[in-house]
Formats: C-alpha cells, structure tokens, sequence
C-alpha cells in the first residue's frame, strides 16, 4: 500500500539567484539548507527550508518567463500556512514587499494576503478562520 506523508519540495526556476534567496530566506524567514552541484561542480538547486522535511527547490538558470494564458493550466501559486495574516502582511510591508492582495477573508472561509516573489510567481499566505474546512 502507498503512503504519502506530506508534500516534501515544490521547485521554481528562478532568474536571479540572489534576489530570491534574499526573498525567501531574508524576508519571508526561511532558512537557506544547503546546494546541490551538477555533474561539472556548478550550482544547481538551492534548498530553502520552509519547516520539517518541508522545502522549496530554487533551481539556477531561469531567463525567460512565458506569457501566462488566461485560465492557463498547471502551476498558479504556493500558499504558505501563518498563525495571523494580518500579523504577517505588516511585517511583509515593513520589509519593503508591497503586497498584491490586502489582508481579506477569501470564500474558503480563510484570511490570506498575496505577494510575488522576485520572478513573479504569486505566494498566498493563510490563516484557517475558526470555520474554514482548512482546520481539519
């Protein structure tokens, strides 16, 4: 029988390398875990920890983002668990990171707030309201 215990990595490629670890480790707090090289020694992935056995795959190389379709199929966004949105959207826009969405509760019955990463890529941070199904 298969077990799947978690989601263990979702992976982005990314334009500059620097400006994202910036994002995610400096102003999001999470900590930059270690690099894995190519078969040549060049760097390839950096692993940033979101929590336990929990990452976020940062591959080097990223020069050209597509034009994104309306109603386009496959990746739309990462959203990452907070203990208050309102708490996080502050701190967020104290560091400088304009957010793309206010602080509001959405039709999931959720509090969330929105920001892109340095590529673009759209990040919802939620708070499960008491009577949000995100509770169970």
């Amino acid at each position: 029988m298969m077990t799947i215990r978690g989601i263990a990595h979702m992976a982005i490629t990314v334009r500059d390398m620097e400006k994202s670890l910036a994002f995610y480790c400096d102003q999001l707090g999470f900590d930059h875990a270690f690099q894995v090289k190519d078969e040549k020694g060049n760097p390839w992935i950096e692993y940033v920890k979101v929590a336990p056995k929990q990452y976020i795959e940062l591959f080097h190389g990223g020069n050209e983002r597509p034009e994104e379709p309306d109603k386009a199929i496959g990746f739309h966004h990462v959203c990452l668990l907070v203990e208050s949105v309102a708490d996080t959207a502050k701190a967020l826009e104290d560091q400088g990171v304009p957010l793309t969405v206010q602080p509001k509760r959405g039709l999931g019955k959720n509090w969330q707030c929105w920001v892109n990463d340095p590529d673009g890529n759209r990040i919802e941070f939620l708070e499960p309201d008491g009577d949000s199904p995100h509770n169970q």
